[in-house]
């Protein structure tokens, strides 16, 4: 604490950045202030006007740091900027900000393109978002190449390709369509992404007109397509307001969430809307989680606003700052369509948190809630937290798999997931022996502490047994159960007479979810290797491919797939091959397709 009271002693009076670090120097709060000796100072003097949360981040407070700006603005642009980058703990942000989506339009290109990313780059393109659904994105996307048939080809192919066939592309490739000309469509485009449609098909038909005059009747047709796609989804936006452009903000809270909702209005219409969920907002203001909420969005987002109306009032330093930095009006509207804009914006994010805390509590039922109940139905001696289940897969002996998936509180564990090419049955079915085989090389040599709280598998009495000979004989004490699917019957050691848990329970719900992902993962495998099997019989029939070089072609691609779409010259280089054989490989697949 002396060090501190040092640095306090000799911060500057001038605006700036503040960075308070932890006793590991890691950054857990970035803040502003106009002046940086009162700001800082205030985190260390009595502590009675604190709220919960600063008095936890000050007691965790081992050092500070300060940057020095030339004004008040330029410290709101450095907080942005080392918010976004170091996402301290106890700053307010929003939830999930690094996979949200964006549409991103590569004004960089020649011919630009309209793409979906997660990263935002100083490219010169433009960047519209974040959007907080990755299924409503995709949808738009997919709207917007049927209406701007924009080139979606990183590289430009020598022929137009199907796209340009179905009217989905203007094959700027092989110069079916000028630059000047296609630079319109990009125009359209991205004035479409802001919102002003009835602009755009005020242009479209402008230019349609004179495409016509001109006798150019394909470029005319094409334009009159794209005015009548425009038109059909302008007729879907509300009117709510004759003029102006907005952001209207909302904002909920219910429990511990906190939720923000914008509402783009644009030419006078509700042309879309966002939900952004905030984390470390519980304990702050509606003022202060509103000023980092814009502080955080448009940080990220290009504006195309004229004005954002808030829910709440901020200061009027606040306000001042903010407008400078965004160039746009911000208040808070006391009455008329302004307000109840900001209005259905709050009551769409309270509809929003509301419906989020029924899915949370329903995925909570369905997860920690049903191994909880899980445990009581098999009166387990602890919580079964981690799920080992096994299923065996073959079709009369051949290629023989079994898998093993596991759940962590009800939710699978992708990572832990292991398939297994069963080794002691091959040619002749036995699944008894194939779980033997199964659990010995997954439990034989693995210790207490990292053994699963339940394992389960995937059949009956006879497949339990052949389990729990092998996981006994290794010294564990974990308790095994065999789900029968027939009748969905629980199994149990040391009992002929199964457990029958009720049809409608989560407990017995889970446990299926358990066992038709096992059965999934375990026979995606074993269509897996019938199918290399059944390529493999298939090579034998080529004239100069015999097992050394069918090894080999499988060594260096590895897949089907990359042997099928591989050259003559790429399929000669591998080793053993000769430029005959290549070429026979080759005609072989093209006579396939």
């Amino acid at each position: 604490m002396d060090i501190l009271q040092e640095k306090l002693k000799i911060l500057p009076e001038k605006s700036g950045v503040y960075l308070m670090k932890d006793a590991k120097g890691k950054i857990i709060y970035v803040g502003k202030a106009r002046m940086l000796k009162n700001r800082v100072r205030q985190y260390f003097q009595s502590n009675k006007n604190h709220s919960a949360k600063v008095k936890a981040m000050v007691a965790k407070i081992a050092d500070f740091e300060t940057i020095i700006t030339e004004n008040e603005l330029e410290a709101l642009i450095l907080e942005c900027n080392l918010i976004k980058k170091h996402r301290p703990r106890y700053n307010i942000s929003l939830k999930d900000d690094k996979s949200y989506p964006y549409l991103k339009l590569t004004l960089n290109e020649e011919f630009p393109r309209i793409i979906l990313t997660r990263h935002v780059i100083h490219d010169g393109s433009r960047y519209f978002g974040p959007y907080t659904s990755g299924i409503s994105v995709k949808e738009t996307l997919s709207l917007l190449k049927k209406i701007f048939p924009l080139r979606t080809c990183k590289i430009f192919a020598k022929r137009p390709c199907l796209e340009y066939h179905i009217k989905r592309c203007l094959a700027p490739c092989v110069k079916k369509i000028s630059r000047e000309n296609y630079m319109d469509f990009v125009k359209s485009a991205e004035k479409f992404l802001e919102g002003r449609t009835l602009q755009v098909e005020k242009e479209i038909s402008a230019q349609m007109e004179s495409a016509a005059e001109n006798l150019q009747f394909e470029q005319a047709a094409r334009l009159r397509d794209t005015l009548l796609a425009v038109k059909k989804v302008t007729e879907k936006q509300k009117i709510v307001t004759e003029t102006g452009d907005a952001d209207a903000i909302g904002l909920a809270r219910l429990e511990n969430e906190t939720c923000a909702q914008i509402f783009f209005i644009r030419d006078g219409k509700v042309t879309g809307r966002e939900n952004f969920l905030l984390s470390g907002a519980a304990d702050e203001s509606n003022s202060q989680v509103i000023t980092e909420f814009i502080k955080q969005y448009y940080s990220r987002a290009q504006i195309s606003a004229s004005e954002i109306l808030l829910p709440v009032n901020l200061s009027e330093n606040e306000l001042k700052i903010l407008a400078e930095w965004l160039k746009v009006k911000i208040f808070e509207p006391k009455r008329g369509v302004k307000r109840s804009l900001v209005e259905m914006a709050n009551q769409n994010a309270e509809k929003f948190l509301s419906e989020e805390f029924s899915r949370e509590q329903l995925k909570n039922a369905q997860t920690i809630g049903a191994v909880a109940e899980l445990q009581r139905f098999l009166s387990l001696p602890k919580l079964p937290r981690r799920m080992e289940c096994f299923d065996i897969s073959h079709i009369q002996g051949a290629e023989t798999v079994a898998s093993m998936v596991v759940f962590e509180n009800g939710i699978p564990d992708k990572n832990s997931y292991r398939r297994f090419k069963i080794r002691s049955t091959e040619g002749k079915p036995d699944d008894f022996l194939s779980m033997r085989e199964v659990t010995a090389r997954r439990y034989e040599k693995i210790s207490a502490e990292n053994m699963p709280d339940l394992i389960v598998i995937d059949g009956g009495i006879g497949q339990l047994n052949s389990a729990l000979e092998i996981i006994r004989s290794a010294g564990h004490k974990v308790p095994v159960v065999g789900l029968a699917k027939q009748f969905e019957l629980i199994f149990v050691e040391n009992s002929s007479i199964p457990i029958e848990i009720p049809k409608n329970s989560a407990a017995l719900k889970l446990l299926q979810r358990i066992r038709d992902e096992a059965h999934r993962f375990a026979i995606t495998y074993h269509r897996k290797l019938r199918r290399t099997r059944n390529l493999k019989s298939e090579l034998d029939n080529i004239a100069g491919i015999g097992e050394k070089r069918r090894s080999e072609l499988f060594k260096t691609f590895r897949t089907i797939g990359k042997i099928k779409s591989a050259t003559v010259e790429e399929l000669a280089a591998v080793p053993s091959m000769t430029r005959s054989a290549a070429e026979s490989l080759k005609k072989f697949f093209d006579a396939q397709e």
